[in-house]
């Protein structure tokens, strides 16, 4: 099979699939088994296609995301291993990085906490990106605790990853930040296949979990990712608890996604 072939075979397969970028994901899986980057691909005609490509995009026609097909996935500066111990490393959540770098500026070595870790990603990116940093990332799930400490491995940056609940953000810390379960029960049939068939819906569904780690948290700062049309109250839950300076972020989209206060 040539590569024009494969890519015309993939776009139709995902479209039929019901995927909402075929051509686009036709391109990155392509990409993976050739070996090199999307726009790379139309430089191999004269390559034939293994095998390996059919296995992959069967996978995909199934609606298991994109990510966990391909075993990695771009966060920030990163590349992290995906796979369906952890949630997809989402664009949004860079803008959560973002916000806690901004708020860690001029701080030498900060006390950082990452609650639900996942794959590491935002306790992996603030550790590669504020190297004087002291991170800290826990998770629940043994599952996710064991992905987040091999991404740590392959990337070598030194954040300690242990098993723990909502409990550890009680330590004593500069900044806590998480990204917690938010998407309700009564939402979760309406979520796509990739996420509702195939991701951990433990580390998806949850209610109240923001308020709880607020009340929890013994820290100088404290960020949030919150869903769509959740900051207006998961800010004044903060404000209730006693937290000041409350500011809401929108993302790339413009929707409100990060929350963060400081604790008086």
């Amino acid at each position: 099979m040539t590569v024009a072939e494969a890519l015309r075979l993939g776009e139709r397969r995902l479209g039929e699939a019901g995927v909402d970028t075929p051509r686009v994901d036709a391109e990155l899986l392509l990409a993976h088994v050739l070996g090199v980057s999307r726009s790379g691909v139309y430089a191999q005609d004269d390559l034939e296609v293994p095998g390996t490509y059919q296995v992959l995009l069967g996978r995909r026609c199934k609606r298991e995301p994109l990510a966990y097909v391909l075993g990695e996935w771009g966060f920030r500066r990163l590349v992290l291993k995906t796979d369906a111990r952890a949630l997809v490393p989402r664009p949004e959540t860079e803008i959560v990085v973002e916000r806690c770098l901004g708020l860690l500026r001029g701080e030498r070595e900060p006390r950082v906490l990452d609650l639900g870790t996942g794959t590491g990603a935002i306790a992996l990116a603030l550790a590669d990106e504020h190297p004087g940093a002291r991170v800290t990332a826990v998770d629940s799930s043994p599952d996710a605790v064991a992905l987040a400490r091999e991404n740590a491995e392959r990337l070598r940056l030194p954040v300690e990853i242990e098993e723990g609940g909502l409990d550890a953000a009680a330590a004593g810390w500069d900044l806590v930040v998480s990204n917690p379960p938010y998407v309700t029960p009564d939402e979760w049939n309406g979520l796509q296949p990739e996420i509702r068939d195939w991701e951990p819906r433990e580390a998806l569904v949850g209610v109240g979990l923001h308020e709880q780690i607020a009340r929890l948290a013994d820290t100088r700062r404290l960020v949030f990712e919150v869903g769509d049309g959740q900051a207006q109250a998961v800010a004044g839950a903060l404000r209730a608890t006693g937290y000041t300076d409350v500011t809401i972020t929108p993302d790339l989209t413009g929707i409100d996604r990060v929350v963060d206060g400081r604790c008086p």
